[in-house]
């Protein structure tokens, strides 16, 4: 009986370890734009949110609002590709300077990590930051970045500091789960 029960637990325990992207991808639900061709996943519980001249599409959580990913879609000149745009580092601080801490705005970002990456032939670059509000509020953004038919997509996340931890994994799965086409 004991050989019995530890072999079932056993199996209840590599079960489990094996599957641990199975168990994140499950917190995940599913947007897709036909229209101008992304998708990605976010996590349950969050909810879309109209932004009236802003990014293409919001999703914040319920209880943490300030919780939230978005999508921006902006033309890129000259048709140019992600490469000639830069490296990631180079995109990275391009783009913390535009989007996320512009002049006057009291913030400022930093870049702490850029990489590269590439899935069904599109190249995208992964942007984290760390960024400080005036009210001395500190939050973790993370952006996934491509071009595709001549715009550039910026996918991002933002959350508050104090919670990147705990919601780090969950994030990641969404940034690396954003695809153009």
């Amino acid at each position: 009986m004991w050989k019995r029960i530890a072999l079932i637990l056993l199996l209840v325990l590599s079960f489990s370890v094996s599957n641990t992207d199975v168990a994140i991808a499950a917190g995940l639900k599913s947007f897709v734009n036909t229209i101008d061709g992304y998708q990605f996943l976010y996590p349950n519980g969050w909810v879309q949110v109209k932004v009236a001249n802003g990014p293409d599409v919001v999703f914040h959580d319920l209880i943490e609002v300030s919780e939230n990913v978005s999508v921006v879609i902006s033309p890129v000149p000259g048709g140019k590709t992600l490469t000639e745009l830069g490296t990631p580092t180079e995109v990275g601080y391009k783009l913390g300077k535009v989007a996320l801490a512009p002049t006057d705005s009291g913030r400022t970002a930093e870049l702490v990590n850029a990489l590269e990456r590439e899935s069904d032939g599109k190249k995208y670059y992964i942007l984290e930051y760390l960024v400080k509000l005036p009210d001395k509020q500190e939050r973790h953004n993370v952006a996934s970045v491509a071009v595709s038919r001549g715009k550039l997509f910026t996918f991002n996340a933002s959350i508050p500091e104090k919670r990147w931890q705990r919601v780090k994994q969950i994030i990641d799965q969404a940034v690396i789960s954003f695809s153009v086409y």
